[in-house]
């Protein structure tokens, strides 16, 4: 049975990287987290001091940019690596949250990441999510899922997803950010974050985890009988 390409998009507390990463697992599949890339060069910006906003700074950021993933033995988890170091907890800080679509508008920023996602898909058996996965990364990918949830759900479940890390942030504070970035990915310029014709729509507002796994990988299964 041929494997496919399973493209995940949508907004910002839906799930998908949970989501991926269960849906992956059932599979077999291999998981490339985009969203983790796009923190993870926010990071090393921020750490090198310099701004996206710089085209000479773009340069150099890029030029010493490495990211990679590994699983850690003890958890079975994938994690995510900057120039080598583990960053997995890092990426995930409120601070990254708010300066990360102002790294992703970057068109120079994208398409260098976009390069690395597309070679990390070629023999496909991947999931990925992001927000342009299925309109810019893998167009042709057989399997393009478009989350949604509204805004109070997410907020609440992006508070609970750093409780768990032991970060405190008030549920309002998350909830502007989530509409922030909303409205950042849905409108910029290059690569915006919409929902593809041919992408199925999953609203997770009333379903439970379980539940929108189960769903995907309904869909993924049929698709991968038709493969």
């Amino acid at each position: 049975m041929g494997k496919i390409v399973i493209a995940i998009d949508g907004y910002s507390g839906c799930g998908k990287s949970s989501t991926a990463k269960a849906v992956a697992k059932i599979l077999g599949y291999t998981y490339i987290d985009s969203g983790a890339m796009y923190r993870a060069a926010t990071l090393h910006f921020l750490n090198e001091k310099l701004s996206p906003a710089k085209q000479e700074d773009v340069i150099k950021g890029l030029a010493t940019l490495s990211i990679s993933f590994k699983i850690n033995p003890e958890t079975g988890l994938q994690e995510t690596y900057l120039n080598g170091k583990n960053v997995e907890d890092e990426i995930r800080s409120m601070q990254i949250s708010q300066k990360v679509s102002e790294l992703a508008t970057v068109a120079s920023i994208r398409k260098e990441l976009v390069a690395q996602q597309q070679r990390l898909g070629r023999g496909k058996g991947v999931v990925m999510d992001g927000r342009d996965i299925g309109s810019v990364v893998f167009p042709d990918a057989e399997l393009k899922v478009f989350m949604t949830a509204n805004l109070e759900t997410r907020a609440v479940r992006r508070q609970l997803e750093l409780l768990e890390k032991g970060q405190s942030v008030d549920l309002e504070a998350i909830q502007e950010n989530l509409a922030g970035r909303d409205e950042v990915d849905s409108s910029r310029t290059e690569s915006p974050l919409l929902k593809m014709k041919d992408a199925v729509e999953v609203d997770t507002s009333n379903l439970t985890f379980e539940g929108q796994v189960a769903q995907i990988v309904r869909l993924a299964k049929a698709k991968i009988e038709m493969n």
